[in-house]
C-alpha cells in the first residue's frame, strides 16, 4: 500500500492551508459562491439540495485500518455518523458545515487522504478492480499503475481545465470487475503473443445522457509507454474537445465526432512527441511504488475448522457462497462485506460499522481494506480459519448479509434525497426492491442479476449497465422510471436496451418483479443467469410481461 512520502504530505498540507483561507474569506463575504465554487470544487466540495457535501478520494478503492478509523470519525465529529461509498470508490459526507471543511480536510491529511479531484473537469479519482492484489485470475496488481497515474493527473497544470470531467480505471484481469469499457480511458492488462504483460487501452467510454462503450485505440500497450500514451490521449483531447456545449464535451462525444480512426492518429503524433521526454523516470518512480504494493506474508494454515462450521451452520454456508470469492494464495478468499442489508440505504456505512470492518481488517485481513465501485467493501487477504469469526462479528453488527451479486445487491446513486442535480429519488426504489424480494424468498432461486439506479440523467448510479437498469426522471412534477435491459459492465459491456414507457414510483416494483418472474420462467435452466436469458430471447418476451395490457390490446 503506498504511503505519502515528504513531498505529498507537504503538498496536501498546503492546499489545506490554502483552502483553509478560501472559506474564511467565503464566509466573512469576500468570495461569492460564484467565486467561491471553482475553489471548493477542486477541493472536493459540492453544494447539495440541503447543505455541503464532502467527497474525499480513495484512490484504487485502497485503505488500512488507520484510514478507515478516520473515516469513521469524520462522519461522527463533523457529519451525522455515517458516510456513503460511490461507484468511484469515494466516501461522500452529506451534512458537513463550511466552516468545518478545513479541519476535515487536516484530519483526512493526517493519515495520507484528500479530497483533491474528486470534481471539476480535471482527471478524478483514478479506479481499479476491487480484488486488485488477491484474484486468482489477475495477471498483475494494477494498484501500482493507478498510484503512478494519480500522481501524474494531481495538479497536472495542463489537465486542471479539461472541457469535462475525466475519468480512468484499471484492472489487471482479463474479467473486467473495474467497467473499463465505461470510462474516458480504461486500461485492461492483457498478454501479447510472447506472454509479455501490457494494456488494452479503450477510450471514449461513459454514460450520461449519450452512453457510449469505449472503443481499443490500443490493442497492446508495453508498461513502459503507458504514462505518455495516456497522456498523449489526454493532451489530444484537451485540445479538440468541445467547449461550446457541456453536453457534448466528453472524450466519448469528441472520438465519435472526429473518428476513432483519425482521433488514433492525432494520439500517436503526440506519444512519438512526448516519448521521449520521459526518459524512463516514470518507470524509475514506478520501481519505487511497486516495491510498497508486495503481497502481505501469507499464512499457511489448516482450513478443517472452516469446512466444519460451513457444514454445521447453514447461514455461513450461504454467506460463504455468494460473498466469497477465489484467492490467489492456497487457503484464503476474498471477502466481500455487503453495505446491503434489506431496506438500508445502498453505500452507506456507519462510524462504528467502519470502526468494526477497520479492526477486522487489522486482526484478519493483514490490515487491508477495498471499496468497491458497486459500493461495498471488500477484506482481500483472509484466511479461511478466520471466516467463522469475522462472520461474526460482521453479523453482529449488520454487516453479514449474503446478497453480493444478487438482486437486492443494488448500485443506487444518492438522488433526489440529497443531489441538487437528480430529479427522481433513487434511494428509496433500492430498498423497496431489496425488502420486497426478501419477503418473496425469492432472492437466492433469481441468482446473479445486477440492478442499478440512477435518479437523473446523469447516470452516477450506473443504470445503463445493469442487467435491470431503472432511471428515474421527472415527468410534469412527478416521478417516472424508465426501465432498461440486457445491459453489463464487464469485459462483454453493453449497453442496456430501453423496455418502453416509464413507469410512476408506485408501479416499479411491480413493473420489477413482472420482469423477474418472466425471467424464471424463461430460463432454460436453474443455472442460466437473467442477464444470458435475455441475450438468447431478447427484449420481446420480457417487454411483455412489463407492459401486459399493451399485449392484450394488440391481441385484441
Amino acid at each position: 500500500m503506498y504511503t505519502y512520502n515528504e513531498f505529498d504530505n507537504a503538498f496536501v498540507r498546503e492546499r489545506v492551508a490554502q483552502f483553509r483561507q478560501q472559506v474564511e474569506r467565503r464566509i466573512d463575504g469576500s468570495l461569492t459562491e460564484d467565486e467561491f465554487k471553482p475553489l471548493r470544487l477542486m477541493n472536493g466540495l459540492y453544494l447539495q439540495l440541503h447543505a455541503y457535501m464532502l467527497r474525499v478520494a480513495i484512490p484504487y478503492g485502497t485503505l488500512d485500518s488507520a484510514k478507515m478509523r478516520q473515516l469513521a470519525y469524520l462522519a461522527e465529529r463533523w457529519d451525522k455518523g455515517y458516510g456513503h461509498f460511490t461507484t468511484r470508490q469515494n466516501i461522500q459526507y452529506n451534512w458537513p458545515k463550511l466552516a468545518d471543511v478545513p479541519d476535515m480536510l487536516d484530519a483526512l491529511a493526517d493519515v495520507g487522504m484528500h479530497a483533491i479531484q474528486t470534481s471539476g473537469n480535471t482527471i478524478r479519482n483514478v479506479t481499479a478492480d476491487h480484488f486488485a492484489g488477491a484474484a486468482a485470475d489477475e495477471i498483475a496488481d494494477p494498484r501500482p499503475v493507478a498510484e503512478l497515474l494519480r500522481q501524474w493527473s494531481t495538479d497536472h497544470p495542463e489537465f486542471q481545465f479539461l472541457p469535462r470531467k475525466f475519468k480512468i480505471a484499471i484492472t489487471g484481469s482479463p474479467n473486467d470487475r473495474a467497467v473499463t469499457k465505461a470510462h474516458d480511458i480504461g486500461l485492461r492488462m492483457v498478454r501479447n503473443d510472447a506472454g509479455e504483460p501490457g494494456f488494452e487501452v479503450i477510450v471514449g467510454g461513459g454514460l450520461g445522457r449519450t452512453p457510449m462503450v469505449g472503443q481499443i485505440i490500443r490493442d497492446f500497450l508495453p508498461r513502459e509507454d503507458l504514462l505518455p500514451y495516456v497522456e498523449a490521449i489526454v493532451s489530444v483531447y484537451n485540445l479538440l474537445g468541445r467547449r461550446d456545449n457541456k453536453y457534448k464535451a466528453r472524450i466519448k462525444i469528441t472520438v465519435a465526432e472526429n473518428g476513432l480512426d483519425t482521433y488514433r492518429d492525432l494520439v500517436e503524433a503526440r506519444f512519438a512527441e512526448l516519448r521521449p521526454a520521459f526518459s524512463g523516470v516514470d518507470q524509475e518512480l514506478l520501481a519505487g511504488i511497486e516495491a510498497e504494493f508486495a503481497p502481505p506474508a501469507f499464512r499457511d494454515a489448516s482450513t478443517d475448522g472452516y469446512e466444519a462450521h460451513r457444514a454445521a451452520n447453514p447461514a455461513f454456508r450461504a454467506w460463504t457462497d455468494t460473498n466469497l470469492t477465489e484467492h490467489r494464495a492456497p487457503g484464503y478468499a476474498i471477502v466481500s462485506v455487503s453495505l446491503k442489508a434489506h431496506g438500508a440505504t445502498p453505500g452507506d456505512a456507519s462510524a462504528e460499522q467502519m470502526r468494526v470492518l477497520a479492526d477486522l481488517a487489522e486482526r484478519f485481513g493483514h490490515d487491508e481494506l477495498r471499496i468497491s465501485h458497486e459500493q461495498n467493501v471488500i477484506l482481500p487477504h483472509v484466511h479461511k480459519s478466520d471466516l467463522p469469526q469475522v462472520y461474526a462479528t460482521l453479523r453482529a453488527h449488520g454487516l453479514a448479509t449474503a446478497n453480493i451479486g444478487l438482486i437486492s445487491d443494488i448500485i443506487a446513486c444518492p438522488g433526489m434525497d440529497y443531489c441538487a442535480l437528480a430529479t427522481a429519488r433513487s434511494i428509496p426504489i433500492a430498498q423497496e426492491i431489496a425488502t420486497h424480494f426478501d419477503a418473496l424468498k425469492l432472492e437466492h432461486d433469481i441468482g446473479p442479476l445486477k440492478i442499478k439506479i440512477s435518479g437523473c440523467i446523469n447516470a452516477c448510479g450506473h443504470h445503463h449497465v445493469g442487467h435491470i437498469g431503472i432511471l428515474g426522471l421527472d415527468r410534469a412534477g412527478v416521478e417516472n422510471y424508465q426501465i432498461t435491459l440486457g445491459g453489463d459492465g464487464t469485459e462483454t459491456a453493453t449497453i442496456g436496451e430501453r423496455a418502453g414507457p416509464g413507469f410512476s414510483a408506485d408501479q416499479i416494483i411491480p413493473a420489477v418483479e413482472r420482469l423477474v418472474m418472466a425471467y424464471l420462467d424463461l430460463r432454460d435452466s436453474a443455472d442460466e443467469t437473467f442477464l444470458q436469458t435475455y441475450r438468447r430471447l431478447g427484449l420481446t418476451p420480457f417487454k411483455a410481461a412489463l407492459y401486459p395490457d399493451q399485449e392484450k390490446r394488440h391481441a385484441a
